[in-house]
């Protein structure tokens, strides 16, 4: 077997892993369907996020997935609370108690798979909030050179800075004696 058609086996072997991790399935379960050691699984799925996490194109994918797959269980849980509204109407028990477990369940479903996703959005947050913090010093320090060429506005413009420093750092206020 060549390098490429090792490369092609093992892309589909990873294929296989995250399509039932992402349906739901734990690793020792996918270990058992594929008849593959569950050491193999829990490393392709890690292989797998570390890949998504470094694709823009898979996570804006993997984004539109997330929201797809939320809404349709948006409208299956609202359809089961259509159920159990039927079943209380015609005092059916057993058909309320099922649709309540059906709803416990959906939500139970969802959760997990927001949390399965939010590997992806933990590291795209953190990106977010670098750029955030370093356009913030960037016109922190913009003001601050405008303040000292300015004495008719420092002591605002340091006011106004001290309030909303996050760590309430204390602007020292220098007034020039002409």
């Amino acid at each position: 077997m060549s390098t490429e058609d090792n490369l092609i086996q093992h892309l589909d072997n990873v294929n296989r892993v995250v399509e039932r991790y992402l349906a739901g399935s734990e690793p020792t379960q996918i270990s058992k369907e594929l008849a593959m050691p569950r050491q193999k699984v829990v490393a392709y799925i890690d292989e797998w996020r570390t890949m998504a996490a470094d694709n823009a194109a898979i996570r804006a994918r993997a984004k539109e997935a997330l929201v797809g797959a939320d809404t349709h269980y948006t409208k299956l849980i609202s359809k089961a609370y259509e159920v159990i509204d039927d079943a209380t109407t015609t005092a059916n028990l057993q058909a309320k108690t099922a649709g309540i477990k059906l709803v416990m369940d959906l939500e139970s479903k969802r959760i997990d798979m927001l949390q399965k996703a939010g590997l992806l959005e933990n590291k795209e947050l953190a990106e977010e909030m670098i750029e955030i913090e370093r356009k913030q010093d960037v016109l922190v320090g913009i003001l601050k050179d405008i303040a000292s060429s300015h004495p008719q506005i420092r002591d605002e413009i340091m006011r106004k800075l001290s309030d909303v420093s996050k760590e309430r750092e204390v602007i020292t206020i220098v007034h020039d004696v002409q």
